[in-house]
């Protein structure tokens, strides 16, 4: 493998086509404020890195990123790639990972709207997130320890885990498919909204209207807290262990809950049970 060190590169694809490349200590900044710097490369490890400049990881095949950052400035950082690795790096540039495959990241800060667009087969570990619209239309996705903070997340994923999570985050899980979250905490407004076959299990759902015109939705031992208005049209098999301010309209199944401020049945197709029954008698 060759290896570049303590360098500075501002050109145009400055590395274009490189193979079995090991950067380290370089920095991707200058006044030519070139693009692209590792286009279709593969078999790339950058140490200790600092990137300043757009979409330095286009159509690069196995890619291993450590120690390093990709600032405000290095927009739309990897796309079309396949086979990352990226551990303990700031990833802060807008739309930073899209159209990617078979991605782990750990230990990373990630300020980046529009993070994630159509990836398939991302694992994220311990890492911290804000971002808009975070992971839309993405699917096989591996979450365990992830924080995040922003507005839109989820929209239209399928067959993904979510475990030991804390998102706070307004209208999460649109349209979602195949989904099971686990041991995680989920605030905000409107969640999971039009979803299919989605479980949560152990979790504590925080916010107003959650869980509504859903299929196949199951909770198992979860805490709702300051929820209202909640399965509203929902195909639903829920068993909640605190009390619910109001539950509108359930389609079909059954919810079992210790108290309901307000059961709202104005609907007469609206055959959902809702079973009032302590959590220790079931």
């Amino acid at each position: 493998m060759k290896i570049i060190e303590n360098q500075t590169f501002d050109e145009e694809r400055a590395l274009y086509g490189s193979r079995e490349l090991l950067v380290k200590d370089c920095s991707f900044d200058g006044p030519a404020d070139g693009e692209s710097a590792f286009k279709e490369c593969g078999d790339i490890q950058a140490e200790h890195c600092f990137f300043n400049l757009r979409y330095p990881f286009w159509h690069v095949q196995g890619l291993k990123v450590k120690d390093s950052q990709m600032t405000e400035l290095c927009r739309a950082a990897l796309w079309y790639s396949e086979q990352i690795q990226i551990m303990d790096t700031k990833l802060h540039g807008i739309k930073a990972l899209r159209e990617c495959r078979d991605a782990s990241l750990e230990r990373c800060d990630i300020i980046s709207p529009e993070f994630g667009w159509s990836v398939s087969g991302v694992r994220m570990k311990d890492c911290t997130v804000e971002s808009e619209y975070f992971m839309m239309r993405s699917e096989h996705l591996n979450f365990e320890n992830v924080h995040m903070k922003g507005k839109y997340s989820f929209q239209y994923i399928e067959n993904s885990v979510f475990e030991n999570c804390e998102f706070d985050t307004k209208d999460a899980f649109w349209h979602a498919k195949h989904v099971l979250v686990k041991n995680s905490v989920v605030k905000g407004e409107y969640l999971a909204w039009y979803c299919e076959d989605v479980t949560f299990d152990n979790c504590k759902i925080i916010g107003t209207q959650p869980l509504c015109y859903c299929k196949g939705l199951k909770l198992i031992n979860c805490e709702m807290v300051d929820t209202d208005l909640a399965f509203e049209k929902s195909e639903v098999e829920a068993e909640l262990t605190a009390p619910v301010l109001s539950i509108k309209n359930p389609c079909a199944g059954h919810i079992y809950v210790p108290s309901v401020g307000e059961i709202i049945r104005d609907d007469e197709r609206a055959g959902g049970e809702i079973i009032l029954r302590c959590p220790e008698a079931s």
